[in-house]
């Protein structure tokens, strides 16, 4: 269940240029890095070879890819926000994407977030342009900061 429910998009509208509820923790497994390395074909040592990361990485464990965060934050909104008139949302596109710190195996993440700005979009949708901030657990730099622009369609 999300942490913020709302019945519609006009509930939703009264949020544009608030911050929004912090997600819960979300620990980063292996597992999730070798997935996400099989779906994107980015099997460099560093995420996927454990042995290996532990005697060569500066971090001496393996290190999610930083795409990796940024596709974590459908979820993480998801999580967070729930408009119940909504049939329909989809990924829009990123604006000023950077990874100031990596996220290395069993990192815990959340998301902290703001509605940036809310537009109409067609006749049944909105244009909302979020800002994210993807904490690392203990970690004073976040693993991804983002401006990040989603569809929803009632």
């Amino acid at each position: 269940m999300a942490k913020l429910e709302l019945d519609n998009f006009e509930a939703f509208r009264a949020w544009e240029g608030k911050s929004l509820p912090l997600a819960d923790w979300l620990t980063v497994t292996q597992e999730m890095i070798n997935d996400f390395a099989k779906a994107t074909m980015d099997f460099q040592w560093i995420h996927v070879d454990v042995e290996k990361a532990k005697k060569h990485s500066p971090f001496k464990k393996p290190v999610a890819h930083g795409f990796m965060s940024v596709s974590l934050l459908s979820k993480m909104l998801g999580d967070v926000v729930r408009i119940k008139s909504t049939t329909m949302g989809v990924n829009y596109g990123l604006n000023k994407v950077r990874f100031p710190c990596p996220v290395l195996v069993d990192n815990r993440l959340r998301l902290a977030g703001e509605i940036q700005k809310i537009e109409d979009y067609g006749e049944t949708g909105l244009k909302i342009t979020w800002n994210c901030v993807v904490e690392i657990d203990g970690i004073d730099k976040p693993a991804c900061v983002a401006e990040f622009i989603s569809l929803m369609f009632e």
